[in-house]
């Protein structure tokens, strides 16, 4: 993941915590109340910017766990896990950590 989708996603989260903020000055309520929309308008935005990536996470735990399994060639493991990376071009691809 590079440090401009990172930036991408911190942009997004700020606009919508500024929103949330701006809608709730205009609306009656509570400030407990105001303070829960900000909240909840928070979390939908993590919640919307890491869905992908969660989607991303679990596609490659299952292919990892299909290698675990030992029922595939190496050939076979390898071209599996190639494909996957292939189709998440958000991975760093070939670098380990």
């Amino acid at each position: 993941m590079s440090s401009q989708d990172n930036a991408d996603r911190y942009i997004s989260i700020a606009r919508a915590c500024l929103r949330a903020i701006n809608d709730t000055a205009t609306n009656s309520g509570s400030r407990e109340e105001k303070i829960q929309a900000v909240y909840q308008a928070i979390d939908e935005a993590f919640q919307a910017e890491f869905a992908e990536q969660r989607q991303s996470i679990a596609v490659m735990a299952s292919v990892l766990e299909r290698i675990a399994s030992g029922k595939l060639s190496g050939d076979e493991a390898a071209t599996l896990a190639r494909i996957t990376l292939d189709q998440h071009p958000g991975t760093d691809q070939g670098q380990v950590h």
